[in-house]
């Protein structure tokens, strides 16, 4: 098939790679993004909850708000529960999340394409899609996810991952806060109730060598908060994937003479500690957006000054909270956690903000 040309390729279309489609198409670009899933944001592999600041990056937010969320419950192994007031956010419907933000891409003129991923890039640049399609673009944007593409054409690889497992279960009593559920017998992540309307999500993440647990952890869970009376035996959905924990990599690199942009958990921005990462994403969507349209708008003899800008935007905005989040997970990992231990690696406690990071 003929080679076509493009300014901007975007490998993914969940929140970073929409949101970077939209900024590019929006400064003239012409713009071509392209996701595997069929269905935008389908399936869910998300716990769905934001901190309400994201309300400043996405607009119409609210028609994929599900729930608001005023405050966060954390329990220590069997301690009574702490409380943290004003811990404000909300609960997405990601797959309406996710196809608003395609929504927007689309009338900004980028060209979506879902049910297509990308096979390979050549050593040249060119990128094969499932589709038969040969793509020449000047900048490519991985927003691909954890086992990025773009990313491992760079040399970019998220090596540090945890395993996650979720399912939908109905919620018996109202509740605005979410639940977090620390414990030495989650080795590496934790457990969680993330109200939602009538129902929750139920879930709980661990290290890749304690995959073999996570259905009993998850059903164990289920089972204490049904002896609560707290959620319903039905299992209304479930989930699962991987989430990159190791921190920030070089979001940039170069193939030939095609510009590489990484963004979201592509380039590692996911929180180690918690494993948010949808601001993150939308955020570095953006910015990737504007650094790829400064490549192919700008002074073409400089491409890497944007890309080193886009690389200190990134560190500058997410560098610090990473390297917090990554330093108490390895301190975490080290030995078997007591409930200190516990309570110094979450970020409702104030130990976790305190000592170095």
């Amino acid at each position: 098939m003929s080679m076509t040309r493009v300014d901007v390729l975007v490998l993914g279309l969940g929140p970073a790679g929409a949101c970077a489609a939209t900024q590019a198409a929006r400064q003239g670009c012409t713009v071509i993004g392209v996701d595997r899933k069929q269905v935008a944001g389908r399936p869910v592999q998300c716990a769905e909850f934001v901190p309400a600041m994201i309300g400043m990056d996405v607009a119409d937010l609210q028609s994929s708000v599900r729930q608001h969320i005023a405050s966060m419950t954390t329990f220590v192994e069997q301690d009574a529960p702490d409380i943290r007031e004003n811990f404000p956010g909300h609960m997405l419907d990601r797959a309406a999340f996710d196809a608003h933000l395609v929504g927007q891409a689309l009338a900004s003129g980028a060209q979506c394409t879902l049910g297509v991923s990308a096979r390979r890039i050549t050593a040249q640049g060119v990128v094969i899609l499932s589709d038969g399609r040969s793509i020449m673009p000047r900048v490519i944007i991985g927003a691909d996810g954890p086992r990025s593409l773009a990313g491992r054409a760079i040399g970019q690889i998220n090596t540090a991952l945890v395993e996650t497992r979720q399912i939908t279960v109905p919620l018996h009593h109202a509740h605005e806060a979410t639940d977090i559920f620390l414990s030495a017998d989650i080795p590496g992540g934790y457990g969680w109730l993330f109200p939602k309307g009538d129902v929750a999500n139920l879930g709980a993440g661990v290290d890749p060598a304690s995959k073999h647990q996570l259905k009993s952890i998850v059903h164990r869970l289920h089972e204490t908060l049904m002896a609560r009376d707290q959620v319903g035996a039905r299992i209304l959905g479930l989930t699962g994937g991987l989430i990159p924990v190791g921190g920030l990599l070089q979001p940039w690199g170069r193939i030939a003479h095609t510009l590489v942009l990484l963004a979201g958990d592509a380039a590692g921005l996911t929180n180690p500690v918690t494993g948010a990462g949808i601001s993150a994403a939308v955020h570095s969507g953006r910015l990737a957006g504007l650094a790829a349209a400064a490549t192919t708008g700008g002074d073409l003899s400089a491409p890497q000054d944007y890309a080193e800008d886009y690389a200190e935007a990134l560190n500058d905005i997410f560098g610090a909270a990473l390297t917090r989040a990554r330093q108490r997970r390895v301190t975490l990992a080290a030995r078997r956690p007591g409930k200190e231990d516990l309570r110094q690696s979450w970020i409702a406690y104030p130990q976790y903000w305190t000592g170095a990071a």
